[in-house]
């Protein structure tokens, strides 16, 4: 029996239909799978063990929060642009309009790169001195704050929050294929490159639909509930071999006994059949989902917002102090104490 136990807060239904689900088969459901597992490692090695509380994870920041203020260009003479056969009367015409000024992220955005790619295409035609630094003057600043528009467009959506929504609990056990949103998040900073090197001459046309594809998914969320869950179990899981460790040896002169087998049985049923399986599926979430979300915030430190920053550095980036690699530790150091505990026994895997 355990010396203690606690879980985290969960709405009763979801504790109802993990119970259930537990009940039928505890290895169908990423939780009711970690925590058997932890409950029968203490139970072969006959040791004490305790559940703890799961951290919350902290949500995306509100999007008043992401969202960056973009300055507004105002251009006079606008009439007599059209004397020079000019598309950009047309284009900051539509900035004007009552559309315009609701417009959307990502139709701001597309709005930014057609009004500097008409702006510089006009100049040259242009005679008068005065007319022609105010369109330059306009080019500039409109280059300057590109980078707020990309942002806002990007993590400033309303999308974004569905896609790192908390409300579905953790990625499933058997979960269904992401190809789709990880082709389409690869597509998009192939997409924003040329953008963040100053290349206005690109097509914005997919950003609508790589927007719907995150508001059909809630898998970066997902993925951060299993990666702070499983932290929790494996270090669990790690103090109860660590425990074990320092008390008497499972085997005296490194040799199986009947209890050793029963211990590497259940390493191999639950750890290597079960528990690994789970481990690369959210390594390969990751790599296919968080990586390259990863890299879109990167390019964005330098108009990144202070109150999205902590967030990032925490769920997000992969190094430092960083939730996946604080999996990545607890990983590691639970197979470095499978490892001494098998290998008491002469059993260890491998040799």
């Amino acid at each position: 029996m355990p010396s203690s136990s606690s879980v985290s807060a969960r709405p009763p239904a979801t504790l109802l239909l993990v119970g259930v689900l537990a009940g039928c088969n505890p290895f169908s459901a990423p939780q009711s799978l970690m925590d058997e597992y932890v409950e029968r490692t203490a139970r072969v090695l006959d040791q004490p063990y305790r559940l703890s509380a799961i951290p919350p994870a902290d949500s995306l920041p509100r999007r008043r929060d992401r969202i960056l203020q973009m300055p507004e260009v105002e251009l006079g003479m606008l009439d007599f642009l059209s004397l020079f056969g000019c598309d950009l009367q047309a284009v900051a015409g539509e900035r004007a309009s009552i559309l315009g000024r609701v417009m959307q992220p990502a139709n701001r955005l597309r709005y930014e790169v057609r009004f500097i790619e008409a702006a510089e295409q006009c100049l040259p035609k242009i005679d008068d001195e005065g007319l022609k630094e105010e369109v330059a003057q306009a080019i500039r600043s409109k280059r300057e704050n590109l980078p707020i528009a990309i942002w806002n467009a990007t993590w400033g959506v309303e999308e974004m929050e569905k896609l790192f929504t908390l409300a579905e609990g953790p990625y499933p056990v058997e979960a269904a294929p992401v190809a789709n949103l990880a082709a389409d998040l690869r597509s998009l900073n192939h997409m924003l490159e040329p953008l963040f090197a100053g290349n206005t001459g690109v097509s914005l046309e997919g950003l609508g639909a790589i927007h719907q594809q995150w508001q059909a998914h809630d898998t970066a969320g997902q993925l951060i509930l299993s990666a702070r869950m499983l932290v929790t179990r494996l270090d669990d899981a790690s103090d109860v071999l660590a425990s074990k460790l320092e008390d008497r040896p499972l085997c005296l002169g490194g040799k199986p006994n009947s209890q050793s087998d029963i211990v590497q049985g259940m390493f191999f049923r639950v750890f290597i059949e079960r528990v690994q399986p789970y481990l690369a599926t959210i390594r390969r979430g990751r790599n296919q989902i968080i990586q390259p979300l990863t890299t879109l915030a990167e390019r964005q430190e330098t108009v990144m917002p202070q109150s999205f920053r902590s967030w990032y550095q925490t769920y997000l980036r992969l190094g430092g102090d960083s939730l996946w690699a604080q999996l990545d530790r607890s990983q590691q150091r639970h197979i470095e104490l499978w490892q001494r505990q098998l290998e008491q026994c002469g059993l260890r895997p491998g040799t």
